[in-house]
């Protein structure tokens, strides 16, 4: 038969008799299931705000404003929970607003996406407003 134009040929299963078979590994031993039982981890106490409801979302915006500002002990985040969503209240320096807003509110957009995606992680809505 001939192959009509524009139609693909048929896939033939490549033929792998000539390579050789994969040998076992010997000598390796067999781990008892109790023995590879990982003991539970308690969480260090440095995630406290994690432990709170929106507080990855807190603190990821926390994170992402100290590193664009340039004065970062003005940084200050506040969370409220109204009308069933977490609202983030972003407070910087006057000087550092432009850094947090960006050009045509890029990086204020930005912000915001990636808070929101920090607390759908929680099953959380947050969102944030930055304050004058």
């Amino acid at each position: 038969m001939s192959e009509l134009p524009g139609s693909s040929p048929t896939f033939e299963e490549p033929d792998f008799s000539h390579l050789p078979a994969e040998e076992d590994e010997a000598g390796e031993e067999e781990v008892e299931l109790d023995e590879a039982v990982a003991e539970p981890v308690e969480a260090p106490a440095s995630d406290e705000a994690n432990a709170l409801e929106g507080g990855r979302a807190k603190s990821v915006l926390e994170h992402l404003a100290r590193s664009i500002v340039d004065d970062k002990d003005a940084v200050v985040v506040e969370a409220r929970r109204e009308r069933g969503q977490l609202r983030l209240y972003l407070h910087v320096a006057p000087s550092d607003m432009g850094r947090i807003i960006g050009r045509r509110g890029r990086t204020a957009q930005a912000l915001r996406t990636l808070v929101r995606a920090a607390g759908a992680g929680e099953d959380s809505d947050a969102f944030v407003e930055i304050v004058d």
